[in-house]
């Protein structure tokens, strides 16, 4: 298997698992599939799995990477893979979901809104609880990153929400991606 992904780094090996028609546990699907650039051109994004609701149900037998997903999934959860690119950075943004990144190759800068700056190496971990922040490749290597996000309500302040500003609502470039 030579193909990449289109940051260059390898493909990403899925193994979904389900039942049989005895109730044993069975492999229902093996695949390898790349990484895509999306149109923003700062990062390649591979979608592994979703789910329509949380908790999850099991007995849902849709792909869950054939569910159609922005960000984030209303009442839902969704699992990415992404390649951020050398050199490149999103926007400042905030989802109304708590995200568990794993920085599986590379490292990531993470920015809040104020300013403060902290370096995720290879194998570092971020909780991100819907705060406002961006994702920098400060390096000159890709950074691939396993993100799971679950739907939250949004964070309140002083008993107010703070309002969701998804990377598609703060910068046109995104609205494709």
């Amino acid at each position: 298997m030579n193909e990449v992904s289109d940051s260059g780094l390898p493909l990403v090996q899925r193994v979904v698992t389900g039942h049989d028609a005895n109730g044993r546990a069975c492999v229902r699907s093996e695949d390898f599939s790349p990484t895509r650039l999306i149109p923003t051109g700062d990062a390649a994004f591979l979608q592994v799995w979703t789910t329509a609701t949380v908790p999850a149900d099991n007995n849902d037998e849709t792909d869950g990477r054939e569910r159609d997903v922005g960000t984030t999934l209303k009442g839902g959860s969704a699992f990415r893979i992404v390649d951020m690119l050398p050199g490149q950075e999103s926007p400042m943004h905030r989802t109304n979901s708590i995200d568990y990144g794993i920085v599986l190759q590379g490292e990531v800068e993470l920015e809040l809104e104020d300013g403060r700056k902290a370096t995720i190496r290879e194998h570092g971990v971020i909780v991100q609880r819907g705060t406002n922040h961006l994702w920098r490749n400060t390096t000159d290597r890709p950074c691939r990153i396993a993100f799971i996000l679950i739907e939250a309500p949004a964070y309140r302040h002083n008993g107010v929400p703070l309002d969701e500003a998804k990377p598609e609502q703060v910068d046109a470039r995104y609205t494709q991606a």
